[in-house]
């Protein structure tokens, strides 16, 4: 049966660049954040989000995505509304994306929420990717072209690295990437080792 490895880590921790290079290694990746955008351009769940945030967050019948995250981002109470209403959708969504990998040993769960979504329990070894706080502030800033601030509230919805690590089967340090691929090489090692075993 295919094993789940949950890849977790904080905003701006790189845990998708790691990822992108499990599946280098041949190891097949479900990002989450991409499964939730293919389930909110689903109707019946458009319909639901309008239903819990309004019309506002429409331009039309376009989801505007900024003004929602605005909304959730700073609101843990609106943020659980919408998980609510996404998480189902997504892990419907990931187990039919499973049933095309079902003969790998492996495969990756991509999600930065991992932890809060309860979805952990459902992965058989968890992997948490960290890197320095001010590193990570500076990549979203930059890829997100956003503001310190709105950084810092994000990070504030998250667990912190030591909830993350306690967790976790594994730690991935991203601060370097090359140092970053050799842990991930070694993983694998420890992983196909265990598999051989049992």
């Amino acid at each position: 049966m295919t094993k789940v490895i949950g890849l977790t880590g904080g905003i701006g921790s790189g845990k998708t660049t790691i990822a992108n290079y499990f599946e280098e290694m041949g190891v097949p990746v479900y990002i989450a954040d991409n499964g939730a955008k293919n389930v909110m351009k689903s109707e019946e769940i458009i319909e639901e989000v309008k239903n819990a945030f309004g019309q506002d967050i429409f331009d039309g019948e376009v989801l505007n995505r900024a003004k929602l995250a605005q909304i959730v981002f700073n609101d843990k109470v609106q943020l659980a509304k919408l998980n609510s209403i996404v998480h189902p959708a997504v892990k419907k969504d990931f187990e039919s994306w499973m049933q095309e990998f079902k003969n790998f040993d492996y495969v990756v769960y991509e999600a930065a929420i991992l932890f809060e979504s309860g979805r952990y329990k459902e992965c058989d070894v968890i992997i948490t990717v960290t890197a320095p706080e001010e590193v990570r502030i500076e990549r979203v800033i930059k890829r997100d072209r956003t503001t310190r601030e709105q950084v810092l509230s994000r990070m504030k919805m998250q667990w912190n690295d030591e909830k993350r690590i306690s967790k976790s089967n594994f730690v991935i340090n991203n601060n370097n990437l090359k140092i970053a691929k050799e842990e991930v090489v070694k993983i694998l090692k420890i992983l196909n080792i265990k598999q051989n075993q049992s």
